[in-house]
């Protein structure tokens, strides 16, 4: 029709003049043509079946306006379901084919009004309204197709979310009689609410042949890992509340239980812990004294006072999520959603998204038989550490679990990331909150993932004048394998570098650069003498590196070259009393800094550190002579979102030779300008980039009683 009207508008314009015997010719041939064009595309897409009779559409999801479909009662059942399916062996991956996006297509089923031979429904709710919104957002997404035959994924229009409501063997037998069934093969069911009375199976009870599950239930008796995805239980009671996020930190009480109907064995150890210890846990149940309803449910009480729901989870460090007559609760969701730290004591349960979320960042699991020791568990998790399960846990649940879109799309990215594993997300672009960037700067760089082909690195050593100290670190770095070029910075304008001569004799090059102010930012200039990717920034006084542990940290920066790799670790603290950050020099297994006194890093941080820092940071360390280190670690991991990696456990880099007069970190104000340091960037970068790892990168054998000539890397040095 579009092509007729442009053709109309324009003809007149463009058909000259003609005969009438010629015009009414063409005109026949025309007409002809028109009626052979209109016959063919009806016959081209008249529906010819139930799978195109219409496209599923959010105008079309009624169930008074869905067909009738009766179910005969010798209608075929599934098998129960294979306990035995993974990926490889129930799932035909063929079906989803290469495509440029990488991305599944998911086809929905048209709506139907399933009843048995009497005419009664196989549901009684219909189609609910979390079903509703679940569906209407798969259409919406780029995963939904409306051509079955370019479909990877079916998804029935038939709602199993709560078991409570399904007729179990009417409901197996519509999904028998959907045209793609094909026992299950690439077909997705969700459930919320599986099992019933008196067991309360953990997985849905309808047969299902081999139909992918996303369960809200699983235990791992009933999960099939790498195949089912585990999802959350949906809060309808508390998706029209909204609770502002709250900043972390200490709260009024420590540990809340706010989940009513629990088991009178959790509830009397639950009580025992609130005669121990007082008002810092909240024991919270059902309130009797009100009329029931909706507006009950949004009640819990405590010794007749009433206490708002969901609301006072906010005003706990720790919340309870006991297993109920079912693993999984909804509670749950909650507790994420007021940016209180889950303790979830379900034995054998698995959480939600699982397969990608690393909980550990977000809730503590105690195993149900040490609920009596919880009290002593939850004290002792460092208040840094918990004020930041605060942050994941609330991340988690506008990430994952605040919407019925949310968890169906979740779902589909972890089925989509088993199918095309070469583009699956990260861990980190799971687990870490987007991170803030200042707007200064926007990074045209793309770190590969992969070793980079530059070979070896540019050692670079900024040097005042401790010449004996400086030629002890070139003839150390000099011994290791994949050095190609040695890079002096002499930061000294009263005195000239030592002659040719006397440099020690090293088989790589050796460049001497001389600045013309004596500044630690010069450390970092993007020296045009750097060829290769990778950089060594070293001190001159950093001697008792072996050339082991040296070609180990280069082996470790090629598998992660947009990291800070390095040898020295550091840690900030945030200081409850002072309010405020603070430096930590001490041994601990927490890293959230590698000083670049002895680090390898990307020479792009050069340029960005240069001419891209933020704010006054750069002129901040030059007039203060200290804290380069600090700045270079806020800018990675700020561009990147990913913690630095410690090699070795070598932790002792003193300069034995140096006196207190040669070292800078000894003055007595080092220390509490390196806390200055912290608090000044944070502020001008707007945000804490840095994260805390425990971790370390040591080489595999390094520590086992084998044979030298066996280990790549034997000399790595002691603590």
């Amino acid at each position: 029709m579009y092509a007729a009207g442009k053709y109309s508008s324009r003809g007149p314009a463009l058909i000259p003049r003609m005969k009438t015997k010629h015009r009414i010719y063409y005109i026949t041939l025309f007409s002809v043509v028109l009626l052979g064009l209109i016959a063919t595309g009806m016959f081209q897409f008249w529906p010819h079946s139930i799978e195109s009779a219409a496209d599923w559409t959010l105008d079309k999801r009624s169930v008074h306006d869905a067909p009738l479909v009766r179910l005969p009662v010798s209608s075929p059942i599934p098998e129960r379901g294979d306990l035995s399916c993974r990926m490889h062996t129930c799932f035909d991956v063929y079906r989803c084919g290469y495509n440029p996006k990488n991305r599944i297509k998911v086809y929905i089923y048209p709506l139907q009004k399933f009843v048995d031979e009497l005419g009664v429904p196989i549901s009684s709710t219909g189609l609910s309204r979390e079903y509703n919104d679940l569906l209407g957002a798969i259409s919406d997404s780029d995963f939904y197709t409306d051509d079955v035959t370019r479909a990877c994924l079916f998804v029935p229009s038939i709602d199993v979310l709560n078991q409570n409501s399904l007729r179990i063997r009417e409901t197996a037998q519509a999904l028998a009689m959907l045209p793609r069934w094909d026992r299950g093969m690439n077909h997705l069911l969700f459930n919320m609410l599986p099992g019933g009375p008196p067991d309360y199976n953990t997985a849905l009870d309808v047969p299902r042949d081999r139909a992918l599950l996303a369960g809200g239930g699983f235990s791992t008796w009933t999960y099939r890992q790498g195949y089912d995805v585990s999802i959350p239980v949906y809060s309808p009671l508390s998706a029209d509340v909204e609770l502002p996020e709250r900043q972390p930190g200490p709260r009024r009480y420590f540990i809340l239980s706010s989940q009513t109907a629990i088991h009178r064995e959790y509830r009397a150890e639950l009580e025992r812990l609130k005669e121990e210890n007082g008002e810092a846990l909240l024991l919270l149940d059902k309130c009797s004294n009100l009329s029931q309803g909706a507006a009950s449910a949004r009640k819990r009480c405590y010794k007749g006072q009433v206490y708002d729901y969901p609301q006072v989870l906010q005003d706990s460090s720790f919340c309870v999520v006991l297993r109920g007559a079912r693993l999984g609760q909804a509670a749950l969701s909650d507790v994420l959603q007021a940016g209180c730290v889950p303790v979830i004591l379900a034995d054998s349960y698995i959480l939600p998204f699982s397969e990608v979320l690393d909980w550990k960042r977000a809730s503590v699991f105690i195993p149900e038989e040490k609920l009596s020791e919880m009290y002593g568990i939850l004290k002792s998790i460092p208040h840094r550490q918990v004020e930041e399960m605060q942050r994941q846990a609330r991340w988690f649940w506008e990430a994952y679990f605040s919407s019925m879109k949310a968890i169906g799309l979740t779902t589909l990215q972890i089925i989509n990331d088993r199918i095309y594993p070469y583009a699956a997300r990260t861990y980190e672009q799971w687990n870490n909150p987007p991170v803030v960037k200042w707007s200064s700067v926007n990074s045209p760089l793309f770190l590969p993932l992969i070793p980079p082909r530059a070979p070896g690195f540019t050692a670079v050593v900024l040097t005042y004048d401790r010449v004996e100290s400086l030629f002890r670190v070139i003839t150390e770095i000099s011994k290791v394998p994949s050095l190609a070029k040695l890079l002096v910075v002499w930061n000294n304008q009263n005195k000239s570098p030592p002659e040719e001569s006397v440099w020690p004799k090293i088989g790589v090059p050796l460049k001497v650069v001389r600045t013309k102010e004596n500044k630690l930012s010069n450390r970092f200039f993007p020296y045009d003498e750097i060829e290769t990717e990778a950089v060594l920034a070293i001190d001159d006084d950093i001697i008792m590196l072996t050339s082991d542990e040296l070609q180990f940290g280069y082996e470790v920066w090629r598998e992660f070259p947009d990291r800070l790799v390095g040898y020295p670790g550091r840690l900030h603290l945030w200081d409850h009393e002072m309010g405020k950050w603070k430096y930590e020099s001490e041994w601990t297994n927490e890293v959230s800094m590698v000083l670049t006194g002895a680090a390898f890093y990307h020479k792009y941080f050069n340029y960005l550190y240069t001419y891209k820092m933020p704010g006054d940071i750069k002129n901040w360390v030059d007039a203060h002579m200290n804290c380069e280190d600090i700045a270079m670690n806020f800018l990675v991991a700020n561009i990147t979102g990913k913690a630095p990696i410690k090699v070795t456990p070598r932790k002792k880099f003193k300069c034995p030779e140096c006196t207190a007069i040669d070292g800078l970190s000894l003055d007595q104000t080092h220390m509490v300008e390196r806390s200055e340091c912290i608090n000044k960037f944070a502020s001008v970068f707007g945000t804490m980039p840095l994260k805390v790892v425990e971790h370390r990168a040591d080489p595999v054998l390094y520590k086992d009683d084998f044979p030298e000539k066996l280990k790549s890397f034997p000399n790595i040095g002691s603590l």
